[in-house]
């Protein structure tokens, strides 16, 4: 059973450019768009082992791809992948970085209007939006899992999920693979561009957008691994009666918005994460869970 039919997309004829970082998902991405009928201009598509740009797929190593974006009219979006394929980073039709955390909740979305509800998995490091995308939808709810690909499977396999990820731009889509697959991801996004009509950067756009902070702090000055244990109580203290979750690490909801610590499995750092409507409120929250824990 085809999970996203090729036929439609074809007829729309998009015109896209891949860059496939010149690793593992060289062959695969120029394969799956060429089949669902784009037009592709494959950057950095030869299958060497050796990066063309810094591998991480973030906006500051991105600017040859947004670049040839921005630079083509007919151009429908950009696709970037990381060295193993597993995550997509996505460029809008003006050359804009949209960021990873959109790829999951773009999926997702299309998966929801196909389906008509249903359970997402994501980790507790994961964007609100995932969460305003499944309110769309009477019926669907998003799953919060530990960080990991194997704890979002996880989750997937125990709540029957229709569609999980990481805000990494992972995405997992169980009836294809119950791995991160940047493949499945594409294929979903080029789905929604031929259902929803509208340019990339006007769906983006109609989603709420948030402002994330992420900081990872150093502890070996300051009493090593010892101290995690009194940081997460600290955060939890910080705001009595908020929702906390601590299956991996500590996080609170807020109204406002969250925060999410976690410590690291192999060095004395916890990691820091908050998101907000608008950035002042992001850095309030975040100081004040510096100042809770005396990590500011």
């Amino acid at each position: 059973k085809k999970v996203i039919d090729p036929e439609p997309i074809r007829e729309c004829a998009f015109n896209i450019i891949l860059d496939s970082i010149n690793s593992s998902g060289c062959l695969g991405g120029k394969a799956l768009l060429d089949a669902y009928g784009c037009s592709v201009e494959h950057i950095n598509g030869e299958l060497t082992g050796i990066f063309a740009h810094t591998p991480e797929p973030l906006a500051a190593n991105l600017e040859d791809l947004a670049s040839a974006v921005a630079a083509d009219e007919s151009v429908t979006c950009g696709f970037a992948q990381d060295p193993d394929a597993d995550r997509l980073a996505v460029i809008d039709e003006n050359g804009r970085f949209i960021g990873e955390e959109y790829t999951l909740v773009l999926a997702a979305l299309r998966m929801l209007q196909i389906h008509g509800s249903g359970i997402i998995a994501a980790n507790l490091s994961t964007s609100r939006m995932i969460d305003d995308i499944a309110a769309r939808f009477p019926g669907s709810h998003v799953i919060r899992t530990a960080v990991g690909e194997a704890n979002v499977v996880d989750g997937l396999k125990n709540h029957a999920g229709l569609i999980g990820g990481e805000g990494n731009g992972g995405v997992i889509l169980p009836p294809v693979c119950m791995v991160r697959d940047s493949l499945s991801a594409m294929a979903l996004i080029l789905d929604l561009l031929r259902v929803d009509g509208r340019p990339l950067s006007e769906i983006v756009d109609s989603i709420p957008r948030y402002a994330m902070i992420k900081q990872k702090v150093d502890l070996s000055a300051i009493g090593g691994v010892e101290i995690v244990d009194r940081i997460f109580s600290q955060i939890r203290e910080a705001w009595p009666g908020a929702k906390v979750n601590d299956i991996d690490g500590v996080r609170v909801d807020l109204d406002e918005g969250w925060v999410h610590v976690r410590s690291s499995n192999t060095e004395p750092i916890v990691r820091l994460i908050v998101e907000a409507a608008d950035d002042q409120t992001a850095r309030t929250i975040i100081e004040e869970a510096e100042h809770a824990t005396g990590l500011s």
